[in-house]
């Protein structure tokens, strides 16, 4: 396997994810309160991949007026795994709803999701189930609460 290769580790270990590298260097405080509850779905390329699952957290938890709600199961596939939804559309199905219904179980306003497959089969999830919750990449959020325009 490539991972075996001296080079490819050491690529590996400089790679990080931009939540992992805002959450190291350390952001200033947010000038924007945002009166939101948030849940936070960890991607499975993330939580199981590079074993990032608290930088979300902590920088959300920065962001005043925002009220984290923890996920049952976060870091738990939500089906969309790549091309997973479409190779094997009955189990990712079922992976979705399970997702959903934890979601509405947290009661949140906001489900954070830091990869985009996630956001995508998410937030069709949600539509479909008809809940009131918003599902957006966690940048976005902490690009709201500290003031940068023109993100989307």
């Amino acid at each position: 396997m490539l991972v075996d290769q001296p080079r490819v580790r050491e690529l590996a270990r400089r790679t990080h994810d931009a939540l992992e590298l805002l959450a190291d260097l350390g952001l200033p405080p947010p000038v924007h309160p945002l009166a939101r509850s948030v849940t936070v779905h960890d991607p499975c390329h993330l939580a199981h991949g590079q074993g990032v699952r608290v930088a979300v957290r902590s920088l959300l938890a920065t962001v005043p007026g925002v009220r984290l709600v923890e996920l049952e199961d976060a870091d738990v596939c939500c089906g969309s795994a790549g091309t997973y939804n479409l190779t094997q559309p009955r189990m990712a199905r079922r992976l979705l709803a399970r997702k959903v219904e934890r979601i509405a179980a947290t009661g949140a306003d906001v489900v954070a999701a830091a990869n985009p497959g996630c956001l995508l089969q998410i937030r069709a999830g949600v539509i479909a189930r008809g809940l009131p919750v918003t599902v957006e990449h966690p940048l976005d959020l902490l690009a709201t609460a500290h003031g940068v325009e023109g993100m989307r």
